[in-house]
């Protein structure tokens, strides 16, 4: 209406010059077809290139993600790898004290056996040396009968019998200790190349886990490139359509010139004022209908997350109240310091957002998943929750409808708006309202 009166007075004005002298108003400078054209084709084509980039940087993090998912597995298996070289450098520890222990002993019977020996060999010298096999003259002395001495005969055979017994003994002893001492020094070698081996897996699951870091560091370098990027086109975009509405401004002006001249040309006080009336006059468009509860509830959602757009990403952040310090996750969060800064991760900022109207969500995806009704991907609506990974428990994120969805993505992002990505989504969306 404003510019119905804005009219009307200029025509009125213009109708009351002409008892004078009229001052011709020079016109406006006119841009032209060509030159809106090629704003217009330079601006399609600035937008064109942030899709084209938009897409990139999705495919860009979403490799990102998969990367993450890598580098915990790598994480988890460094750490077997580590337990498991504790576990096989304690065996060998254990096997190489009993291999010891065994050394010792056969040692020790090895020396028995020699002394043994070396007894029995003087037993059988001083035999020789008196001529009998039973033993040295003084076994005879203080025989006072042919019966005595045939006593003391058998006594000292016996002890000679006696004295091979244990040196068979001692023999026996020393090839069981033997025994026991290779089986300790086989099982020491069996020991030392399972502690080899865990060392070996140790080393490598390091340098897995670092190779996985590096591909995930080298990604994130890719997908800042991308963004950096887009924000340059999306500078250059903006650029080309406020230089497309300039355009278009001059023209609007040049074309309301030509308008306002003809109205001074044509028209007269009366039909300027009566112009100015029924403009007045024209009924207000009607306001379109409210929406029902369940929408009320819906746009309620949307709208308290939307309010965390900006806010850093914080993994085990967020409740239902707000943002909150993250947690450990002895890995990528932490890189971030998620563990000393306020935000949201990906469910937190789903129960922050439901809270809103009285539905409380625990702080894991795989649960929200399963906390409403499960609806076909195909027939997701305004307010439904997105997930991805098996049974959900990988990310969540809330669908705003025409292809695009409001998330906490990953550590050293913010809450933002993102179109969906497809790849590795669940076949499911969960409607809570």
């Amino acid at each position: 209406m404003a510019r119905w009166v804005l009219s009307a007075v200029v025509a009125l004005s213009a109708v009351v010059g002409l008892a004078g002298t009229a001052v011709a108003v020079p016109p406006p400078a006119d841009p032209g077809d060509a030159a809106i054209d090629a704003g217009r084709r330079e601006a399609d084509a600035k937008a064109a290139r942030v899709g084209e980039l938009t897409g990139a940087l999705t495919e860009a993090e979403a490799r990102l993600q998969g990367l993450a998912d890598d580098v915990a597995f790598k994480m988890e298996l460094a750490n077997k790898a580590r337990v498991d070289l504790e576990a096989a450098r304690a065996e060998a520890d254990r096997a190489r004290g009993r291999a010891h222990a065994a050394q010792l002993e056969a040692e020790a019977a090895g020396r028995a056996v020699d002394d043994a020996r070396h007894r029995l060999d003087e037993f059988a010298a001083a035999s020789f040396r008196q001529g009998s096999t039973i033993g040295s003259l003084s076994a005879y002395l203080g025989a006072s009968s042919p019966a005595d001495l045939m006593a003391r005969a058998q006594l000292l055979e016996a002890v000679g019998d006696s004295s091979l017994d244990a040196l068979d003994d001692v023999e026996r002893t020393r090839a069981e200790k033997a025994n026991k001492d290779a089986a300790a020094r086989g099982a020491l070698a069996v020991a030392d190349e399972k502690r080899a081996a865990a060392d070996r897996a140790g080393r490598e699951a390091d340098e897995a886990q670092a190779a996985a870091v590096r591909a995930q560091q080298e990604q994130a370098a890719a997908a800042r490139a991308i963004q950096e990027d887009r924000t340059r086109v999306e500078g250059e975009l903006d650029r080309a359509l406020a230089a497309v509405e300039d355009l278009e401004g001059q023209r609007a002006r040049y074309e309301q010139w030509l308008a306002d001249k003809r109205r001074e040309e044509e028209a007269a006080q009366q039909a300027a004022l009566l112009a100015a009336q029924q403009a007045a006059a024209r009924p207000p468009a009607p306001a379109p209908p409210a929406a029902g509860p369940v929408g009320d509830r819906v746009e309620a959602v949307i709208a308290r997350a939307m309010r965390q757009l900006g806010v850093r990403y914080s993994w085990g952040g967020g409740n239902y109240d707000g943002p909150t310090v993250g947690i450990r996750d002895w890995g990528v969060g932490d890189s971030y310091g998620d563990y000393y800064t306020v935000g949201f991760d990906c469910s937190g900022l789903m129960m922050y957002a439901f809270a809103g109207v009285g539905v409380y969500l625990p702080h894991y995806s795989g649960y929200q998943y399963n906390a409403g009704r499960k609806v076909p991907l195909s027939q997701a609506r305004r307010g439904d929750m997105l997930f991805w990974g098996p049974g959900g428990g990988t990310h969540v994120a809330l669908y705003l409808g025409d292809g695009m969805m409001i998330e906490a993505p990953y550590s050293g992002s913010q809450v933002r708006v993102a179109p969906v990505r497809y790849g590795g989504i669940m076949p499911y969306a969960t409607r809570l309202l």
